[in-house]
């Protein structure tokens, strides 16, 4: 079997991807994906990895990523991460090394051959509700406490919307530009066969899983009908006034 890569999860807010987070560190040999280079984040992080650091950033980035490879890359050397498409440019910037060079060279190396996976939401307006949610109350996954209530903002949902069409389309044209094909994985496929999901992405990264492997996770899906009920409203709103 060949040397296993890391792997780069590329997605928007709300599409599932601390739920893959969770399943794909549970199997013990797939990764510690976090979203180690989210830049609010980027201070925290660095500080918790005993990186340096000078205001809201790593003193010396590539000396931050070189921690980041090492606390994400499992025992059997596979590397993984969670970046969402506002966060890419801070970590090519960063690591740039010539103006030549492309992205998809910049990122291998310093963290070598990478597999991408191209994480999104089939259902972009249930997508606009929750990351509208989120915002409003601060509770983006389990273990976080909800700080306000939620209120119905046709506004904000529209907006994000448009933002997640954006990214969708960023991610997709710098695919492209890359010269590569992401390994593809929708919210519903993951929600719907979890396990079906971290198999297909083992076998497209050449790893086995542990025998008797079974997906789990604290993280299960958040929608109710609240938000059922704003995607309603949001789907009438953009009826009589589209994007």
């Amino acid at each position: 079997m060949a040397v296993p890569s890391g792997y780069i999860l590329c997605g928007t807010p709300r599409t599932g991807s601390t739920l893959l987070c969770s399943l794909l560190s549970s199997t013990g040999v797939l990764g510690r994906p976090e979203s180690y280079f989210r830049e609010p984040d980027e201070a925290t992080w660095a500080q918790r990895l005993g990186v340096p650091t000078e205001g809201a950033r790593a003193r010396d980035y590539r000396d931050f990523v070189r921690a980041v490879s090492d606390v994400a890359r499992t025992e059997n050397g596979v590397f993984g991460v969670r970046i969402m498409w506002g966060s890419l440019e801070r970590v090519t910037d960063g690591l740039r090394g010539s103006r030549d060079e492309t992205d998809l060279a910049t990122l291998e190396r310093a963290l070598g051959p990478l597999t991408l996976i191209h994480l999104r939401r089939e259902d972009l307006l249930g997508q606009a509700v929750s990351w509208s949610r989120a915002e409003q109350t601060g509770y983006w996954q389990q273990g976080d406490v909800a700080s306000r209530r939620p209120h119905e903002n046709l506004d904000e949902m529209r907006r994000l919307l448009e933002t997640i069409r954006d990214h969708n389309q960023a991610w997709e044209s710098w695919f492209r530009c890359q010269g590569v094909s992401p390994h593809e994985v929708t919210y519903e496929q993951l929600v719907g066969d979890p396990g079906a999901v971290v198999e297909g992405i083992a076998a497209r990264l050449r790893v086995d899983l542990p025998p008797g492997w079974q997906p789990k996770s604290v993280h299960q899906k958040q929608a109710d009908e609240v938000n059922e009920k704003w995607a309603l409203a949001l789907r009438a709103s953009l009826a009589a006034r589209p994007l």
